[in-house]
């Protein structure tokens, strides 16, 4: 049976969140710490404490959820001794989670993940001025068709497909007025619920580009090995290791499309039958029921989680 780990994205965070694995586990502190020096910021007190309009912050909840995920990961590691390069097949990541992925497989260390997703967080917030640009969720709308609503409401404005996160839930991203006119276009055309997010920009659309420019030159200078196991990346849903390329599919992923649906048949086609959403939330392990249901799904986040996980391999 392969296993692939897969890592959450933006909107799972919530204030609490790793507390429970620090006051368990040293290596989940020494992982904390590790994030806060990185910062300059005692992020981790945010992280258990909030307030949460601080935490939800884009340049804020990047980081925390990365290290999240891979204090989960070094739990494993540390105390059940489950190595992820000799017991996963693949790691994947929703947007930000792509670089937990990564980290959690050795391709960054620790700091250089939490320094990059600080700027990263930043430079998404700064693309566009606030309130020009929205997102909003389609459900009931395969990726093809809300590719079909964002024609028909781009009227010369940006909207496009931000998110195909499978089971006809899609996500559109773009400009305000645009995503406005997506919301009422979805609703002729039998979307069973079309409604704006309350995020603060607008990810992964060609409003991003600034954001996609200044990644290229932070990750340009990033030291990266490998991932062992390799990455399936968000924009291409198909399997990388070389640290060169995946430079060049993390700047293409500020602006283009989360292919989760397909990264999760890409995995499955590829022999997993078991995925393991390591962080905080359960929301990717809720999507794979739809995505792939026939496959197991755990979430592992807490410190029960982690001893019901390495009792069932």
């Amino acid at each position: 049976m392969s296993v692939a780990f897969v890592f959450p994205g933006q909107g799972s965070q919530a204030p609490g969140m790793g507390r429970d694995l620090a006051e368990a586990f040293s290596i989940a502190r020494e992982t904390f710490q590790e994030v806060d020096d990185a910062l300059n910021q005692h992020l981790s007190r945010l992280m258990f404490e909030g307030p949460p309009d601080e935490l939800t912050l884009t340049a804020n909840a990047q980081p925390a959820l990365m290290a999240v995920s891979v204090a989960v990961v070094r739990v494993l590691e540390r105390e059940g001794g489950f190595r992820l390069g000799e017991r996963a097949a693949l790691v994947a990541g929703h947007s930000l989670g792509e670089y937990s992925a990564l980290t959690a497989a050795g391709c960054f260390d620790v700091p250089t993940a939490a320094r990059l997703l600080r700027l990263r967080g930043e430079a998404m917030q700064k693309a566009t001025p606030a309130g020009t640009g929205a997102m909003a969720a389609l459900l009931g709308a395969e990726a093809d068709l809300a590719r079909e609503i964002a024609t028909e409401a781009a009227q010369g404005d940006v909207v496009e497909l931000a998110n195909d996160n499978g089971g006809g839930q899609s996500v559109l991203s773009g400009h305000k007025e645009a995503v406005e006119r997506a919301v009422e276009v979805a609703k002729t055309r039998g979307v069973k619920r079309a409604m704006i997010l309350p995020v603060s920009a607008p990810f992964h659309c060609a409003l991003m580009e600034p954001a996609a420019r200044a990644m290229e030159e932070a990750l340009a200078s990033a030291t990266m090995h490998a991932p062992n196991p390799p990455v399936v990346a968000n924009v291409t849903a198909a399997k990388a290791s070389d640290p060169d390329a995946i430079r060049a599919l993390l700047v293409a992923q500020v602006t283009g499309t989360v292919r989760w649906r397909e990264c999760v048949a890409a995995m499955v086609a590829m022999g997993c039958t078991r995925f393991i959403e390591a962080g905080a939330g359960k929301v990717l392990t809720g999507l794979m029921k739809r995505n792939a249901p026939d496959a197991g799904a755990m979430a592992v986040g807490t410190p029960a989680d982690i001893e019901a996980f390495l009792k069932s391999t």
